[in-house]
């Protein structure tokens, strides 16, 4: 089963038992796949699907920041509850070790002297941890590794 139809009936599921806040997530994540899909005119497949989830999740990151630092609690817990929701579609997250030993094998691979290095990096480890890491976290893991 695709990642797409896995949400698509997780969302006619969510309707059934009238979970609303459970919804509307489902609903955004499907619109935003849908949008994608409508100004790329192609058909989404997981990996792209992924990508949407995981541009959701910073999005939902970002608001909960800026809303516990303005105090607004309540709707931080409402992102907090969205994140929870998206996060069941990503595939399993690496470890931080599994994260590390990549890090050092895409340094190695592109024989990165220093920080000016980082992109060359970043370009190796953007396809292979996409979805699967905290692209933040692999960025600053590289920062310290070309940094040492």
């Amino acid at each position: 089963m695709s990642l797409k139809t896995r949400i698509s009936d997780d969302m006619k599921s969510a309707m059934k038992a009238k979970e609303a806040a459970r919804l509307g997530a489902l609903r955004l994540l499907l619109a935003a796949i849908k949008q994608k899909e409508v100004d790329e005119r192609i058909e989404l497949d997981d990996t792209a699907v992924a990508g949407v989830v995981e541009k959701l999740l910073k999005q939902r990151r970002d608001s909960i920041t800026q809303y516990e630092a303005a105090g607004r609690d309540d709707l931080a817990g409402a992102e907090r509850f969205e994140a929870e929701v998206l996060t069941a579609y990503l595939p399993a997250q690496l470890s931080v070790t599994e994260i590390q030993a990549a890090v050092a094998a895409a340094v190695a691979a592109s024989g990165a002297a220093g920080p000016a290095d980082m992109g060359k990096v970043m370009a190796i480890l953007k396809p292979q941890l996409a979805g699967k890491a905290d692209m933040g976290e692999v960025s600053k893991q590289v920062k310290a590794a070309l940094a040492g």
